[in-house]
């Protein structure tokens, strides 16, 4: 599991017997303590005879002493393992009454895995998925023995999920489950939406394809008859929303994933090919990321990169631009370089009181 690997640099974290932990730097070998000692649990968790030593060591590519180590620690932590003996070897296997505990089809790591990720619902919250999950976990918890909880609390401690901002939905229970209702039951859904680029509300007929959560928002994706095309709909910008009797084929060649393809986020459009140039002192972090599915990397002897990806050209895309602030530059396509070139011109207005003539607007608007 990626969480038991120490990120960015993080100090690797190691058991000893007393059940003390103890920070070690990065130059520890790759097979770190904790994702160690999770893949021990796992193995021995998933085989029903249990494992032994000289198996867990052949599995984990590790020593002996490594793998009694480890063991000692787990059972020092609170872990119930215990060994039986069998054909003359000694079998490591966790105790039945744990096992028992544990509804099919979650195995006990799973159940740990599952629990550790509620820190990961910030953004869910005061939705009805929240609550569910809630709920799940709540049960999860009922179910996991005292010690693997306190297992769990250990490695919590040395791993946080970091919060980006998201919306709160506490007012949109009754919103986000009539359109997941309506997307499961195929109707049509009458509403009416408040479009934030024309700052004015519209009724709508839309057919709701797929319910999507990108980036903290819940998104409805669906064939709007009003425009005649497959739009996305902010769901916290819905005003009123109420089921129709008209129901709907979702289309066989519908790919919500290939029509997300092209944007940059959420807005879609033609894809152009864009080719963005990033100075020495942001070409290591751009590489350090996967920003779309079709991009290109080429880096300069200077240390310098071009990034090069087939996008739709959006708001979004031109946001991204700017967040490099002047270590970023567009190459091409022009009309991105226009509008580009148009904002930072307005941008330097707000901040210097000089206005600077602005290049006439791209022949292709942006998407």
């Amino acid at each position: 599991m990626i969480f038991l690997f120490a990120p960015f640099g993080m100090p690797l974290i190691q058991f000893k017997p007393a059940g003390v932990l103890v920070c070690r730097g990065a130059n520890m070998s790759r097979g770190d303590q904790l994702a160690r000692q999770w893949q021990i649990i796992h193995a021995i968790a998933s085989s029903r005879s249990g494992r032994t030593a000289a198996e867990l060591a052949d599995t984990l590519a590790v020593n002996l002493r490594t793998i009694y180590r480890d063991l000692e620690a787990l059972q020092t932590a609170g872990f119930p393992l215990y060994t039986c003996r069998s054909n003359g070897k000694n079998y490591w296997s966790l105790l039945e009454s744990v096992k028992g505990q544990i509804p099919i089809p979650f195995t006990f790591t799973e159940l740990l895995a599952l629990y550790f990720c509620s820190d990961l619902l910030t953004s869910l919250q005061d939705t009805v998925f929240f609550e569910a999950l809630n709920s799940l976990f709540q049960k999860i918890r009922s179910t996991l023995p005292p010690e693997s909880l306190q297992y769990l609390s250990t490695i919590q401690k040395t791993f946080t999920v970091g919060k980006k901002q998201y919306k709160t939905y506490g007012n949109l229970s009754t919103i986000i489950t009539c359109a997941t209702e309506a997307a499961m039951a195929h109707t049509t859904l009458q509403l009416v939406y408040y479009s934030m680029s024309r700052k004015q509300e519209t009724e709508r007929l839309v057919d709701p394809y797929h319910l999507w959560f990108y980036n903290g928002t819940f998104y409805m994706v669906g064939y709007c008859h009003t425009r005649g095309d497959i739009r996305i709909f902010a769901l916290d910008r819905i005003k009123t929303i109420r089921p129709t009797q008209n129901t709907f084929v979702v289309p066989e060649d519908f790919d919500v994933d290939a029509m997300m393809q092209s944007g940059f986020g959420v807005a879609k459009g033609i894809p152009e090919h864009v080719q963005i140039f990033f100075d020495s002192s942001s070409a290591g972090y751009v590489q350090e990321r996967v920003w779309h599915q079709t991009q290109k990397l080429f880096p300069q002897p200077d240390g310098s990169l071009v990034f090069e990806a087939d996008i739709a050209l959006t708001d979004e895309l031109k946001m991204w631009v700017l967040s490099w602030g002047p270590s970023a530059k567009v190459l091409s396509p022009p009309q991105l370089v226009t509008a580009l070139r148009n904002d930072v011109l307005k941008m330097a207005a707000q901040y210097t009181g000089i206005s600077l003539p602005e290049e006439p607007s791209p022949t292709i608007p942006l998407s």
